[in-house]
């Protein structure tokens, strides 16, 4: 494959939660293996792993509609024939151990700031905010009788 005509794509994924933890780096795999045999080559990875998820996802999975609060995320970088780009999606789409994918090209910025996601969520620490004096904006309040004589004059009118 010419390099002139590969593009850069990044596909995320989210594996179900009810995936055996051992299974989960297996799904990674055979998503990178799908991607190499239609001609790929893989840049970059983030390997999945389990976190809750911002909202819940409803997916119907035997038979009837489950609902997952969490699930395994991970990602993989890859340059590839914008061709082949769909046949993978198909491929992705019908894994069982999927949950969710999304696949988007990559801006040449993107391409050379990679963002760990993993990383940055172990870095951040939700539970610990801190206030101080100098963090926080002064509010203005307005006087009580200043309100009452607007108020005075927005019913005069």
């Amino acid at each position: 494959m010419p390099a002139a005509d590969a593009a850069h794509y990044e596909l995320a994924f989210h594996v179900l939660p009810t995936v055996a933890e051992g299974e989960v780096a297996e799904t990674a795999a055979a998503i990178q293996s799908l991607i190499e045999s239609a001609g790929g080559t893989i840049t970059e990875t983030e390997a999945p792993k389990r976190f809750d998820l911002a909202y819940e996802i409803v997916k119907y999975l035997e038979g009837r509609n489950r609902k997952f609060t969490s699930a395994y995320f991970g990602w993989t970088r890859f340059t590839l024939e914008p061709s082949q780009l769909a046949d993978i999606n198909e491929q992705v789409a019908a894994m069982p151990k999927l949950l969710r994918h999304l696949t988007i090209r990559l801006t040449k910025a993107e391409e050379e700031h990679v963002f760990m996601f993993h990383d940055a969520l172990d870095d951040t620490d939700e539970d610990a905010v801190e206030v101080n004096e100098e963090s926080v904006a002064p509010v203005a309040v307005e006087e009580p009788a200043a309100a009452e004589a607007t108020k005075d004059a927005d019913e005069k009118v």
